[in-house]
């Protein structure tokens, strides 16, 4: 029966050995923080409370904590004085109507803790009908770890300590790894008599064993098959073995539901990311937070998504995005970079060295290259040429830039808004567009070419350039367009 659970979350420890001014139990892994994993976890048992136990940079945890689990009761532990003491918080915190059941104990900074994993631990500690119940793990070199102590019948005896075990006792294999279950009114008896009789002055909760065997209570002990799941990070080494362990099981994960990961060793994917089957993922490609990939897509080589959309059978190459939607059919980079507000439609195009933001193109529409593309709406079927700016911003405020359905631009157009370009308009070469352009009509704003001959000889005298103006003969007047006026020292542009 997991109807009638309290969750003890542990987050307040310090974690000296990050070096960080980020608080441990924050550090993120696979887009979530490490207590937000163990949240994620422990909500699987859909408890009937939460109690997070905060301390060090608080001001950090807790309100991470409520926005992760908003319901979550938070206790405050001033001073980290041991397990013990800090679940006496998480008790204390709780109306003593609210103290019944069964009560799990875990760690903030396990976060490739499962549900499932605990499911089976709690039906195991109830069918038992036990004061206390270990999650325990069978591991080849038990070093450093608390060991689980049985008799010869398998009854857990003790849990002692690495510092404080003898020779045969540290040959056992079996470890605690820190995660308990209680019955709740046990605990609410043992929780007031554990003392700090130790080298370190601190209250252990692991002395609930010995408290329990006292008493004529059963303590049992369960094997967790992938002991991994509850290992913990205290520096930024570990912090990177568990990541790397974390990526390998979303990787293995999506491979079995029908996603072709080319690469594992250089794909990473966020918890939250979903996939659809037949999707194709090329190496080097990051898929973050909520990122949503339909069948048949291709993303890669070379991309960072972060909570975007891909549609059926879209193709992204060597592109950077964050809250953006690629439509089905559509195709993005090399070289791009979409930013939020990026809406690409079916069959759409944004091609190399193209930036986008807040912008809205329209199913077939196609920014091919070399343009940035800001505060935008580009209809249906639409085109724009190579080197286009859209002038989005007059230094004040941004204003929006309106090209309509089948509308064709020429490059090296510059678009200053706020400005329309009506459906099935074009503009010519080099332009700079700042009235709207009614459908159907040719904008063009350059002057007439002007040519200043000879001047390569003249301005630039002794040089190859001069020289090899002087061979092509370009003394004699050109006709290629108007000729500019004798007084033109300098070229337009300059």
């Amino acid at each position: 029966m997991l109807n009638d659970i309290t969750v003890i979350v542990l987050a307040a420890g310090g974690g000296t050995r990050m070096k960080s001014k980020t608080a441990k139990v924050l550090h993120p892994i696979a887009g979530r923080s490490m207590v937000g994993h163990v949240l994620a976890a422990v909500s699987a048992l859909e408890p009937a409370t939460v109690v997070a136990v905060v301390g060090h940079q608080r001001e950090q945890v807790a309100p991470h904590i409520q926005e992760q689990l908003p319901n979550a009761v938070l206790a405050v532990q001033e001073e980290q004085s041991g397990t013990g003491h800090a679940v006496r918080i998480a008790w204390e915190s709780l109306s003593p109507e609210d103290r019944h059941g069964t009560v799990l104990v875990a760690y903030g900074d396990t976060p490739l803790l499962e549900g499932d994993s605990l499911r089976q631990f709690v039906n195991a500690h109830v069918s038992t009908g036990g004061a206390v119940s270990i999650l325990s793990g069978v591991v080849e070199d038990p070093f450093g770890y608390g060991r689980v102590i049985r008799d010869e019948q398998g009854s857990v005896t003790a849990i002692v300590e690495q510092k404080d075990a003898t020779d045969e006792q540290a040959a056992v294999s079996e470890i605690n790894s820190g995660i308990l279950a209680f019955d709740a009114e046990f605990l609410d008896s043992a929780l007031p008599r554990i003392g700090n009789d130790n080298a370190k002055g601190e209250y252990y909760l692991t002395d609930t064993v010995a408290l329990a065997r006292a008493a004529g209570r059963t303590v049992g002990a369960f094997p967790l098959d992938d002991v991994l799941q509850t290992e913990g990070a205290n520096d930024r080494a570990q912090l990177a073995a568990l990541a790397r362990e974390k990526n390998s099981r979303i990787l293995r994960h999506w491979m079995a539901e029908g996603v072709t990961i080319i690469d594992p060793a250089t794909t990473w994917i966020d918890v939250d990311v979903t996939l659809a089957a037949d999707v194709t993922v090329l190496p080097g490609v990051q898929l973050l937070g909520t990122t949503v990939v339909a069948e048949d897509a291709v993303v890669g080589p070379d991309c960072t998504l972060k909570d975007c959309e891909i549609g059926v059978g879209a193709k992204v190459v060597r592109t950077h995005g964050e809250l953006a939607v690629i439509g089905a059919g559509a195709s993005v980079g090399p070289f791009s970079f979409l930013r939020p507000g990026t809406d690409l439609g079916a069959k759409g195009k944004i091609g190399a060295f193209v930036e986008t933001k807040n912008a809205q193109i329209g199913d077939g529409a196609k920014v091919p290259h070399l343009s940035y593309v800001g505060d935008a709406e580009i209809g249906e079927g639409a085109n724009i040429g190579a080197g286009t700016i859209f002038a989005n911003y007059d230094g004040v405020a941004k204003h929006r830039t309106v090209v309509g359905r089948h509308a064709k631009t020429a490059s090296n157009n510059t678009f200053v808004a706020p400005v329309t370009i009506g459906d099935g308009a074009a503009t010519g070469a080099g332009s700079v567009i700042r009235k709207d352009v009614p459908p159907g009509a040719l904008a063009v704003s350059s002057g007439p070419q002007r040519h200043y001959d000879a001047w390569a000889q003249r301005k630039r005298a002794g040089t190859e350039q001069a020289a090899a103006a002087e061979a092509a003969g370009t003394d004699a007047v050109s006709d290629a367009g108007e000729v500019g006026p004798g007084v033109g020292d300098e070229p337009v542009g300059g």
